[in-house]
């Protein structure tokens, strides 16, 4: 005869049920949290990282032409630098009407240094009349335009074709296209010429892409002609301030954001502000500071960029030398 068990099996209950479901979707929650929050954070450090790292190099790159402006190798005295015929008429970055202005170390019939010029909180109109290489709506607006004419800081010992060169014994100088013309009459060293002028552009890849671009036009190919060259995205403004000797003692005595051309031969020092920001939005921040630099207009973004403002000082004594050897 068989017996039957009276015993039970028993599972968890409704009640149970539940709560092990609530804690298990209070856990994947906190779980999940955390992982969005991480990357999140992650993301956001990697575009100020980014924006630092452009920034950075945006001054380095500044600083440095901004360092050597005037610098002709051997030569102290820039007004006797001539043209030489085979440089390319039209080739040009300057005032309209001005052939072959990329060319000049100084005004015609004067001693006065073009090494060193700016147009300060240009418009667009403003960098289109001093520099014609400077198309239409390519300025981001309210921005420093600067100028600089210099040789490289080495001799070169290899002429690249087409390139522009400052040939010069310390006395004249001859500005050519290599090759070097035959008939020159200078024997001496070979420079690379480099006149530089950067811009705020107010685009990085194609016009309307919204992401402002520190760019310098340089004499580039084997024409040459003038091209445009790409720093650092990010770079929203550009503001810099000349240090004028007044009582020529080597040191500055007044700042001033937008010096004449006759202020600039006395310039040796410059302060440089640069206003850098992320190229991608942080949705969960809220911009709400005032950005003040130099004489530029107070700017509040009351966006969701992240921005730094970052200056650096230059000392600048070619052209302080050059008008002194001119007296």
């Amino acid at each position: 005869m068989h017996q039957t068990s009276n015993k039970f099996q028993s599972g968890f209950t409704m009640v149970e049920l539940m709560v092990a479901l609530a804690l298990s979707m209070t856990l994947s929650i906190a779980v999940v949290s955390v992982f969005v929050n991480n990357s999140h954070s992650f993301t956001q450090d990697d575009n100020v990282a980014r924006m630092q790292d452009d920034a950075r190099h945006a001054l380095r790159e500044i600083a440095f032409d901004l360092s050597m402006a005037g610098h002709y190798a051997e030569l102290h005295m820039p007004d006797v630098v001539t043209q030489d015929g085979s440089l390319a008429i039209g080739v040009d970055c300057g005032p309209a009407g001005d052939v072959n202005w990329i060319y000049r170390t100084v005004v015609p019939g004067t001693d006065d240094s073009l090494s060193l010029t700016a147009v300060d909180n240009a418009s667009n109109a403003d960098a289109a009349a001093a520099h014609s290489c400077i198309a239409a709506g390519e300025l981001l607006e309210g921005t420093d335009v600067i100028s600089i004419k210099r040789v490289a800081g080495s001799q070169s010992a290899v002429l690249r074709n087409g390139g522009i060169y400052l040939r010069t014994n310390g006395t004249v100088g001859l500005l050519y296209r290599s090759p070097a013309p035959a008939a020159a009459a200078i024997i001496g060293s070979d420079w690379e010429f480099r006149p530089t002028i950067y811009f705020i552009r107010q685009y990085a890849n194609a016009p309307g892409d919204g992401v402002p671009t520190l760019c310098r036009k340089i004499l580039n190919g084997a024409g040459p002609s003038m091209a445009t060259e790409c720093i650092a995205t990010g770079i929203e403004n550009l503001q810099i301030e000349y240090g004028i000797d007044t009582n020529e003692d080597g040191s500055p005595d007044t700042f001033i954001p937008s010096p004449t051309l006759a202020e600039m031969q006395s310039v040796v020092t410059a302060r440089v502000f640069i206003v850098a920001r992320t190229t991608d939005i942080d949705t969960r921040y809220e911009n709400d500071k005032t950005y003040s630099i130099s004489n530029s207009p107070d700017f509040l973004p009351d966006d969701s960029f992240h921005r730094r403002v970052f200056s650096t000082n230059v000392t600048i004594q070619n052209i302080r030398s050059m008008n002194r050897m001119s007296l």
